[in-house]
């Protein structure tokens, strides 16, 4: 991660704070592979492409590899099929944008946000 807006996802607790926040504006969850390159691709698409004054949510990331665990507490609690990479938007308590891959479009992900 070379932006440091970032906040690590490493405990599952931390999945509730998430619900909570969403409450008050949407929040992503960003879940890679240290080890895969479309994750780095993904990754390095996003943070070119991020401009926080434009989109100013908080924005989680989780390194599955290191936090497997929290990766399948997230596919279970929101009620998504496990990716890698993955970009979860959640609104409400609920995801409201979820995509995978080369799939990763801040484009789409700036428009739900400042739609929600």
């Amino acid at each position: 991660m070379t932006d440091k807006n970032w906040i690590p996802l490493t405990n599952e607790d931390q999945l509730q704070l998430i619900r909570e926040e969403s409450k008050n504006q949407p929040v992503l969850i960003f879940k890679y592979s240290t080890r895969c390159s479309i994750s780095a691709t993904a990754l390095n698409r996003l943070e070119r492409n991020w401009n926080q004054a434009e989109t100013p949510i908080k924005r989680y990331y989780l390194d599955l590899l290191a936090f497997r665990a929290i990766s399948n507490k997230i596919a279970q609690s929101f009620d998504v099929e496990h990716q890698s990479p993955q970009v979860l938007v959640v609104k409400d308590a609920k995801p409201v944008l979820v995509q995978s891959h080369l799939g990763i479009d801040y484009s789409e992900i700036k428009k739900v946000v400042l739609t929600s």
